[in-house]
This record gives structure tokens, sequence and C-alpha cells, in this order.
């Protein structure tokens, strides 16, 4: 075991957190029953950070060892401050986990830059790590939301699905998009569990959201790359697109995401309606790209 690791410490620390704070405090219903100890109880915390309750039960007894991923979870679910999250790391000993990087850019590909630049008519976005939004063309933008509104620290394709009103709103099948967006980032998540961007991603959107923390500890993965996706425009109506991505060959993760009509159909009248109302400006990506933290 790790020399700094003070397991039993860890478990006092954590009963210590959860006892300061109520279901009502992480979003859970308040429960008619009495408590016999202040506070959440074990299987809220699990709920709330969508790990299991045995795991979390035999993290507080220390016989098991955290994860980097599971720490920035739990900071999350239990609502830690800055000292809180950095004294939690270390008695872990995961102090060197904690992100302290400078945040570098996701650069696009040049020849992905210009795919996108000539896809004029067709909404593309691409993805990259954690399906981070981090460039798109006018279509886009016009279809789904101003993506440069949006600060890049929080341009997430699943973030924005959760927690944007509009794009929420936009997708007709709302809870099957999701779902699958979900199980996603799971599939995502297994190429680089330690990845403490995503960890703090998905602790973020369970403790805001029921239904991601819910669908996050179903643990379904997907690794689907077409399908049909229907939105309801609040300026052209409904459309029925399909939905193609593809991998770029370079190794980053970065993902090509294009949406498509049938031509002649109502749906492609409406793409070209919402082609010319975004017609200017005509750049397609953002003076500054999302970022993340590479390792």
């Amino acid at each position: 075991m790790n020399p700094h690791v003070d397991p039993d410490e860890l478990g006092a620390f954590l009963k210590a957190r959860r006892a300061e704070l109520s279901p009502h405090a992480v979003g859970l219903p308040e429960t008619v029953s009495r408590r016999k100890v202040p506070g959440l109880r074990r299987e809220e915390v699990a709920q709330v950070a969508a790990i299991s309750v045995d795991y979390y039960t035999r993290l507080e007894q220390g016989r098991v060892a955290a994860s980097a991923a599971v720490l920035a979870t739990l900071s999350a679910a239990l609502r830690l401050d800055d000292d809180q999250q950095r004294y939690l790391y270390e008695i872990a000993g995961k102090a060197d986990a904690r992100p302290r990087r400078r945040r570098a850019r996701q650069t696009v590909r040049p020849a992905m830059r210009r795919l996108l630049d000539q896809l004029t008519g067709t909404p593309a976005l691409v993805l990259g790590k954690r399906m981070d939004v981090v460039a798109w063309n006018p279509a886009a933008a016009a279809l789904f939301v101003d993506f440069g509104s949006v600060p890049a620290a929080r341009r997430n394709y699943v973030r924005l699905l959760f927690t944007d009103p509009t794009v929420r709103a936009l997708n007709v099948r709302w809870e099957h998009d999701a779902r699958d967006a979900v199980a996603a980032l799971r599939m995502e998540a297994a190429t680089d569990p330690d990845d403490p961007e995503l960890a703090r991603l998905v602790g973020e959107l369970a403790v805001l959201d029921p239904d991601f923390r819910r669908w996050w500890a179903e643990r379904r993965v997907n690794s689907a790359t077409y399908g049909t996706k229907q939105y309801r425009h609040h300026v052209v109506g409904d459309l029925t697109l399909d939905c193609d991505t593809w991998s770029s060959p370079d190794g980053s993760g970065q993902r090509l995401m294009v949406l498509t009509a049938e031509a002649g159909s109502p749906s492609d009248e409406a793409l070209r309606i919402l082609a010319s109302w975004s017609a200017t400006p005509p750049t397609t990506t953002p003076a500054a790209p999302a970022t993340t933290t590479e390792r």
C-alpha cells in the first residue's frame, strides 16, 4: 500500500463530510423516516456519485483503494471545496493525480478543418476527448446553439444535452438521445479511466441531473457511428436527419459528426433555410478552441 495512504482517516473524512449534507442539498428527495445519524446515508452518497453502495462502503471501511476518477466524483458529490479536495487526495495517496497542469488546446487537424469549411449546407461538429465540441460550422451553430457564446471549458456535447434548455428542447427524443450520449461517454471512459477532466464532468452531471446519475450507473455502452436524429427547431420546425460520425485517423480520438437529410425532403428544405440563415459570418471555428487537460 502507498505509505501516504491513511484508510482510517479517509473513511473518517468521508463520514464527516456526508454528515454535513442533507438529501435536499444534493438533489435527492427528503425521506419521511427518522435518521439515526445526521446527513447523508452511505447509499445516498453512492447514488449521487453513481458508484455502487458496496464499493463506497468498502471505501469508508478502508478495504479498497480509491482511483483518481472516484475521488473526483466524490469531491463533486460531497460538495468539497478546494482545500477539502486537496486533503482528500493527500490521505488517499493520490495528491499527484489532481490536475494542476497547464490546460492545453485540443487542436483540429488541418484536413478536418478544411472538410468542416466545405460542408456549408450541412451541420457538422468535431467532437474531441470526452465529447468536447472543439469545432463546428455555421449550420451546426444555427441548428444547435451558438457554440461561440458557450465558455470553452463548458463546450461539451453531453453537458449541453443535459444543462442547456435550447439543446434539450431541440431533441424530440431527448431521453433516447441523452441515454445514448451517456453510453457513448461511458465507452470513452474505458480508454482513460483515470482522466480527471472526465471524472469532473461525470461528477458534475451526476450531481446536477438525476437522469444522468441513473443512466451512468446502468453502465450501458454504445459505440454506434450512425443513426437518425429527430429535432424540433424554433425557426424551421421538425427535422429528421441522418447522423454519421467518422473518427480521425491520427489517433487523437476526435470525430467528425455530420447531419444530413434525404434530398428533396422537408428536412432537406429546412436545412437549406438554416444554411441561408447562417450564411454570415463565414467562420467555422471559435477564435479560442475548447480546452482540455492533456497528460
